[in-house]
């Protein structure tokens, strides 16, 4: 490419920068809530992939594109992604974004421990959402249900003004998720993956999201491209997996992104969005459902053991697929 070629196309990359970030974010109500929010949310650990100083350019560059939803957990870069939020929104940008982060902890003396280590990493006195991290086992339900449980933590914090609203994340077993939501109705928000190849094996998307849209509760997807996997596999786009997943009923989708490019891309994608009619989500499906699925593309996946589980159809044994 020569000087003018790379001058014009700089020129261009500009101009559809710039018709970006003039076009309205769409936005929805986060269950009940009350909330509004944006369709896309900034996922917290890849945000932080590529250093502090990158992942604060993502974040103040999807403010000017609309996005007002940020994700955090303690967990992810061991405290520094919580870290980069508090520098990257210092000057007054704290009050314009909703800001969700996470404890992985299960006792209540470990998740406010937690809790208030967040809060001085974000260099805030709140959370909008605090979520209770990666459920995945029963007897991480039993714990954090338990005397002195993290359950006890959540419902302290928000009495004290600490959090705004409390919900919990997961993405191994949709028999957790089924029993976290029957066991507990204060919850108000649920993560879960939401995918086209989750359908296939041991869906979230089948027995998770209905229950969730039942009690009105806010439903944010992740996992849109399975860790990777799906665009990795050549299972499909990364513009089919975000596309798949807003098509459904979520309120938000938490996407992965690792540069300010692939930020500008989805954001793209949630612009220009318009839902799957239900051939196009057969036809999708019909195609996906031939592999590779299962463990293979969704590796983050555990087998359960919820018998009341609905089960898509399927020929063998896909336990290891």
């Amino acid at each position: 490419m020569n000087r003018r070629e790379f001058l014009a196309s700089t020129s261009l990359l500009a101009a559809e920068s710039s018709a970006l970030a003039d076009t309205p974010m769409p936005m929805g109500n986060l269950g009940k809530t009350g909330m509004k929010i944006s369709r896309i949310v900034v996922g917290g650990h890849h945000m932080r992939v590529n250093g502090e100083a990158e992942g604060i350019k993502i974040i103040r560059r999807a403010i000017d594109l609309g996005v007002n939803f940020f994700d955090s957990a303690h967990l992810y870069h061991k405290g520094e992604s919580d870290v980069t939020y508090g520098k990257a929104l210092e000057g007054g940008l704290r009050q314009k974004v909703f800001l969700h982060s996470k404890a992985e902890i299960y006792t209540y003396d470990g998740a406010m421990k937690e809790l208030e280590e967040t809060l001085t990493r974000m260099k805030t006195d709140y959370l909008d959402l605090w979520s209770c991290h990666q459920v995945s086992k029963h007897s991480d339900v039993d714990q954090l249900l338990g005397p002195k449980g993290s359950l006890e933590a959540f419902v302290k914090a928000k009495q004290q003004g600490k959090v705004r609203h409390i919900g919990f994340t997961g993405h191994h077993d949709p028999s957790i998720h089924v029993r976290m939501l029957e066991s507990f109705n204060g919850w108000e928000t649920v993560q879960h993956p939401v995918n086209l190849v989750d359908p296939h094996y041991e869906s979230f998307i089948l027995n998770v999201l209905p229950k969730v849209r039942a009690k009105g509760l806010g439903l944010l997807g992740m996992k849109s491209n399975a860790i990777g996997a799906l665009t990795q596999l050549k299972v499909a786009t990364i513009d089919e997996c975000l596309r798949f997943a807003w098509s459904h009923d979520i309120d938000a989708l938490v996407s992965g992104v690792e540069t300010v490019e692939q930020l500008e891309h989805n954001v793209a994608v949630c612009k220009a969005f318009t839902k799957m009619n239900p051939v196009e989500m057969s036809m999708i499906l019909d195609r996906t459902k031939s592999g590779p699925i299962g463990q293979k593309a969704e590796r983050y996946k555990r087998s359960i053991t919820g018998a009341s589980l609905v089960r898509p159809h399927r020929d063998g044994d896909l336990a290891d697929a």
